[in-house]
């Protein structure tokens, strides 16, 4: 079946109502914006569960709706593994970081490192984030490129579906993160979650009918093929998806991206109180763990569906099955909450972005105050720029068979770690200073991407592949422990070269 057969008029209603609604629903929650802080921590007024939402919706993005059943395809459950990581880590952050984010009127988390260290290593830290969401969040928007390419490609030339269904995307999601704020992206996020969610379990009960036997069926030859396969206990670190890398491994990721990664600590800080963000947060670990148990089996029902055919790539299984498969007005919710899922990740990324800038970068270098009312302007100038930069690192990306949740995964894990090495040198060294600090994560981050590039240089460099395989086939859940602990143990050292510090706290960050 063609897509423009399978596109129907309804299926463009649907889109264009949710597209629009949506974008309209941003613009009107940041009708009674007054200053930067409520643009970026919506001067924390929202509720927990709202917050706990959000957060689903941002780390879920197009990847965890394209990607993760094209896992499950290919191999089976395991990925399970690393989900359970993420609730272990979330409880660990919810714990030991997160109350020092109340200890006074911060909006970014790299804030936290200027009191300890120095505004020298909140800089140090913002900057890394910033490179690395641009990275990853350009993969996560190109991602969404492939189902509305599917919509567009039969009425569009070849070489302008994937520009052209990239800057649909991110003109709407664009309009309402500038104009709406912190506010627009929580409360959109609440109902992109349920968008995608209904379409989720929509496309569970159209397997369980394309199937012949329904789910009973689907699972039986699932579980005779191995594809149900849970628990991997195998103690390797070249596999990613065992129990160990996931709840090892996973738990640190999760601790990385909850607890030093301003996208998501942006959004606990807009919580009411330290009690509402730990509900947001180990609440929001339990949700994504149903989450991806949901869309995993919907690559388990693919598999049946699609006896088992060989795609070349993992990422296209699902969008292939949503045009195909899927009922007029239903096709069109579906690839709504694929836009959905990637609007929330993206709409927080710039918001995020603009509030590190503004508060880590601008203000020290400018001195200008928080509370200066035109601040506001220049919060949605930032927001405009990193638009600009995410949304042409989309279209600068090429995929080449591997799916897109490893790679984005990967990107982030190789400077998460020198992040949350950082925080931990910070909580646990009190003889550390911000040399020690910036060192450690220099150290940390440096090595990791020698690590995570390792493979790519193998191919580049022929002769040099014997020596580059070890390092080449560490699996990507233990990059950020590894990049954690060459951050911490680098800084403990070099905290012993010279005499501990006998100021407070607070002033050590002069000490350099």
């Amino acid at each position: 079946m063609s897509m423009s057969n399978a596109f129907t008029g309804i299926d463009w209603l649907v889109l264009i109502v949710y597209l629009v609604g949506t974008t309209l629903l941003g613009i009107w929650l940041g009708r009674d914006q007054k200053d930067a802080r409520d643009y970026f921590v919506a001067s924390q007024r929202i509720p927990w569960w709202a917050i706990l939402f959000s957060v689903v919706a941002t780390e879920t993005s197009a990847l965890t709706f394209i990607s993760i059943p094209g896992l499950a395809y290919v191999g089976n459950l395991a990925f399970l593994q690393v989900a359970a990581g993420y609730v272990v880590g979330r409880v660990i952050i919810a714990y030991t970081l997160l109350p020092r984010y109340y200890q006074g009127e911060l909006v970014t988390a790299y804030a936290m490192l200027e009191k300890r260290f120095g505004l020298a290593t909140r800089r140090f830290a913002s900057v890394v984030f910033m490179v690395t969401r641009a990275f990853g969040d350009s993969v996560r928007v190109f991602a969404t490129a492939i189902p509305v390419g599917l919509i567009i490609g039969p009425v569009v030339p070849p070489a302008y579906v994937g520009p052209l269904s990239i800057l649909i995307l991110g003109a709407f999601t664009v309009l309402y993160t500038y104009h709406g704020g912190m506010r627009a992206v929580v409360w959109t996020d609440v109902v992109q979650t349920g968008v995608y969610l209904i379409g989720g379990l929509s496309a569970l009960w159209l397997l369980g009918q394309g199937v012949e036997g329904g789910w009973s069926a689907i699972l039986r030859g699932a579980d005779a093929q191995g594809k149900l396969r849970l628990i991997d206990t195998y103690t390797g670190i070249d596999r990613p998806h065992t129990l160990w890398a996931g709840l090892i491994g996973g738990a640190f990721l999760s601790m990385a991206s909850h607890g030093v990664d301003q996208l998501i600590v942006q959004r606990l800080m807009a919580s009411g109180s330290l009690a509402d963000a730990r509900r947001s947060l180990i609440g929001s670990g339990v949700v994504v763990l149903a989450q991806f148990g949901l869309f995993l089996l919907i690559g388990t029902g693919l598999f049946a569906y699609y006896q088992g055919e060989t795609f070349a790539r993992p990422d296209a299984i699902f969008p292939r099955f949503i045009v195909e498969a899927m009922p007029p007005g239903l096709t069109g919710l579906v690839i709504a909450a694929i836009l959905a899922a990637a609007m929330s990740t993206v709409s927080g990324a710039l918001n995020s972005l603009a509030a590190a800038t503004l508060h880590d970068l601008y203000l020290p270098l400018t001195g200008r105050k928080p509370d200066d009312p035109g601040l506001l302007r220049i919060s949605k100038t930032f927001t405009l720029v990193w638009a600009a930069i995410l949304i042409g690192g989309a279209m600068l990306y090429r995929n080449e068979g591997t799916p897109v949740v490893t790679i984005a995964l990967s990107i982030a894990s190789f400077t998460y770690g020198g992040l949350l090495g950082a925080f931990f040198l910070a909580m646990l060294v009190p003889r550390a200073l911000q040399r020690d600090a910036i060192t450690g994560m220099a150290v940390g981050i440096g090595t990791m991407s020698f690590v995570v590039f390792a493979k790519a240089l193998s191919g580049w460099f022929p002769s040099l592949a014997p020596t580059l395989a070890p390092f080449a086939q560490i699996a990507w859940p233990w990059y950020v422990l590894i990049g954690t602990s060459l951050t911490f143990f680098t800084g403990l050292l070099s905290s012993f070269t010279h005499a501990a510090p006998v100021a407070t706290p607070s002033d050590q960050g002069t000490r350099s």
